[in-house]
């Protein structure tokens, strides 16, 4: 995409339109469906336009950080999220850095007064607020990057551990994420992740909303337009 027609859209007026533009080209595998999560540093203005700007979509969003006028924003489907955040791999990973996997150890008697799909909610709530945590305290310089994050970016586990252990050096590939392991699937996945980005942009620059750009996810979960 020209270089020109992207720096024309980032410095559109009109502040929804923009923020719209810039989601879609920095999260479109997500908008797309093809992965579970996304995360932008958007400025406070177009924080305070996101619920109209993700309106029809089905697509919910927890601010992780806010500081000098910037927030860090994880977007994502709510049971799509669920169904990723339980996978044994992504689950016994998450463990090791404090991440509460017991769906009742909410508020104390607060379990019993709950449906299954509210303890779910209760739960997600937890562990993002956990990451919000372990965000904000780097950001005090109380701790290191919270690395584990890539496991809530959808990068694979395999991936997130080597850039761990490694401290982001002697990657066998680099794109999307840096890749430790299996750089042949990691090349199939960042080829379907620039197919989605041209996708959603020209959708986009056609006049297609929002709602009619955003695709059903991997879980075959469909957003509240139904469109594929």
């Amino acid at each position: 995409m020209p270089v020109e027609v992207i720096s024309y859209m980032l410095s559109n007026e009109d502040i929804r339109r923009r923020l719209q533009f810039r989601m879609i080209l920095q999260g479109a595998p997500f908008f797309k469906g093809i992965k579970v999560a996304c995360v932008m540093n958007l400025e406070a203005s177009q924080c305070e336009e996101l619920e109209e700007a993700l309106e029809e979509t089905g697509i919910q969003y927890f601010v992780l950080a806010s500081r000098k006028g910037k927030s860090l924003v994880y977007f994502y489907r709510r049971k799509s999220l669920i169904r990723y955040l339980k996978r044994r791999d992504v689950a016994s990973f998450l463990r090791e850095y404090g991440y509460a996997y017991d769906m009742e150890e909410g508020e104390e008697g607060r379990a019993g007064t709950l449906n299954a799909d509210e303890m779910e909610e209760e739960w997600l709530e937890r562990v993002l607020e956990r990451l919000a945590h372990r965000v904000c305290e780097y950001s005090g310089n109380h701790i290191c990057f919270p690395h584990e994050i890539g496991a809530f970016l959808d990068y694979p586990v395999e991936d997130v551990r080597g850039f761990i252990r490694q401290e982001g050096k002697g990657s066998l590939l680099t794109g999307y994420w840096k890749v430790y392991e299996n750089p042949e699937r990691a090349r199939m996945i960042f080829l379907a992740y620039d197919k989605a980005k041209t996708s959603a942009v020209n959708e986009f620059l056609t006049g297609k909303r929002m709602c009619e750009i955003v695709c059903h996810d991997r879980y075959g979960i469909e957003n509240p337009k139904g469109n594929d």
